[in-house]
């Protein structure tokens, strides 16, 4: 059986869906029809934009002037970065518009439908640090508000900590409630977002003296050895950043008109979003740098050094809606769909919202944003060594080994040309793990530390040939079943 058109799938829907496996099919996980695609260009543009507009991007570019870059090579770094990762997300996003199906479902062809359950852990292992970061980010949020309405719990840690731990059980609040009940929200906390965000930048222009003062301030790397010790982990880390949805871009490209309007937008809208949004972080940072003598990397900190309570406290509640937000959509769904999936009977979609939360909690998030350095060179840099390979498997089995040629029956059903041994595929199972290996081990041997600095990009090179290598023998079989 070769890959199925949208008019096919159209036609055969009721045959589709009784001759699935049931433990693999649900109408969720089911290929798109031609019905369902009407995302275009414009709609892939908003998303990104949609998407950039967070706190942690504003954190992720202020992070670099906070190392010692100037505002030109934080705003070089970032858009390099960014066009970097742009290639793997537009690799993997080819099989999500061609065949209408979500990540869990392609990873399927190179992992074997059981194994697919270990790359799909990964990502919500991550989403799960995620959720943690955004709670603890919130939970700053609620604390520095208190602050300006009475100064006096500024010296209270307790206070922070109530109010973290009351910003999380908000968050376990809505996913018990369910996902409906702040989708209201989604319509206007990215703008709202972005207009209090260039509020702050006008806010800090004016108290810099101008864009002059606000982006003077001198790298502080004296030679390229210094700079390029910063740099090259910090670029990994701008990789690192949208490493997950690399991975899950599927899960958006499988309701794509066509694959001009997916690639368009993308290429259009995640450097350009990233770039501006980051620019603001960047510009604000370098001017706290002039206004306080130091630079002040966390958003949430910056307003609490406000005198003027109002436009503090409307800062603060732009960042606690747009924190409540992304984390809901970007950091619940996706975990809790992955934990429900291993065992669907025994976990719904609220269980897995709720080990979502708990395993967020674990991750001491606290300590992943206590520094620029623990967030850029512990969190991010960290995950993309977990990441990167299976994004190297997905592309190299997809592109080299495949051809982009799948068969959307199989990846359905047990005992098909996806089954490999018991439903896994050791060849990507081995190719995972020595990627992982390689792109982490540098944080426990100083001597191959290098390696860490690469972490993603070494795990994505290494995997993803690796398991062309291993598959060598495979493919010739898979094209013969296809044609």
């Amino acid at each position: 059986m070769g890959a199925l058109t949208n008019n096919e799938l159209a036609l055969s829907a009721e045959e589709f869906c009784a001759s699935a496996d049931s433990r693999l099919y649900n109408h969720d996980l089911a290929p798109t029809t031609a019905k369902h695609r009407t995302w275009s260009t414009y709609n892939y543009i908003a998303l990104w934009f949609s998407m950039s507009m967070e706190v942690t991007t504003y954190m992720l570019a202020s992070s670099l002037i906070a190392g010692g870059m100037n505002w030109k090579e934080a705003v070089a770094t970032i858009l390099l970065g960014n066009l970097i990762v742009l290639v793997p997300m537009l690799l993997n996003a080819h099989a999500g518009t061609k065949y209408g199906i979500p990540f869990p479902v392609f990873v399927r062809a190179s992992f074997g439908p059981v194994g697919a359950n270990i790359p799909a852990l990964l990502r919500a292992i991550v989403a799960c640090g995620w959720f943690g970061i955004q709670s603890w980010l919130g939970g700053q949020a609620i604390a520095a508000m208190l602050s300006v309405l009475w100064p006096q719990t500024t010296h209270m840690p307790w206070v922070l900590w109530a109010c973290f731990l009351g910003f999380w059980l908000l968050n376990m609040v809505v996913v018990w409630r369910g996902v409906e009940s702040i989708r209201f929200l989604q319509s206007f906390s990215a703008p709202f977002m972005l207009f209090m965000s260039f509020l702050l930048l006008f806010w800090m222009l004016h108290k810099a003296g101008g864009f002059g003062p606000m982006l003077s301030a001198p790298s502080k790397f004296r030679t390229t050895g210094d700079f390029m010790r910063f740099f090259i982990p910090s670029l990994t880390a701008m990789v690192g950043y949208w490493a997950t949805l690399s991975l899950n871009i599927p899960d958006f490209t499988r309701y794509a008109k066509n694959q001009d309007a997916q690639i368009v937008g993308q290429a259009i809208g995640l450097p350009v979003a990233m770039t501006l949004y980051s620019f603001i972080g960047i510009a604000v940072t370098s001017a706290s740098t002039v206004v306080f003598g130091e630079p002040v990397w966390s958003p949430i900190a910056l307003l609490a050094r406000f005198h003027q309570p109002l436009v503090a406290f409307l800062g603060l509640i732009a960042l606690l809606i747009a924190t409540l937000n992304v984390n809901i959509g970007a950091n619940v769904v996706s975990p809790s769909n992955d934990f429900s999936n291993l065992a669907p009977r025994l976990v719904s979609f609220r269980t897995g919202g709720l080990i979502t939360g708990f395993l967020g909690l674990a991750m001491m998030p606290w300590k992943l944003m206590a520094t620029f350095g623990s967030y850029i060179f512990g969190w991010l840099v960290g995950y993309s060594g977990l990441l990167g390979p299976v994004a190297g498997i997905m592309v190299a089995d997809y592109f080299l080994v495949r051809r982009t040629k799948l068969d959307c029956y199989s990846l359905y059903r047990r005992g098909g040309m996806y089954e490999y041994r018991k439903g896994v595929n050791p060849v990507a199972l081995i190719a995972l793990a020595l990627g992982v290996c390689v792109a982490l081990i540098g944080r426990f041997v100083h001597a191959l530390a290098f390696l860490y600095d690469y972490a993603w990009f070494a795990g994505f090179f290494l995997s993803g040939a690796l398991y062309y290598l291993l598959m060598l023998h495979h493919r010739e079989s898979a094209e013969a079943t296809m044609a």
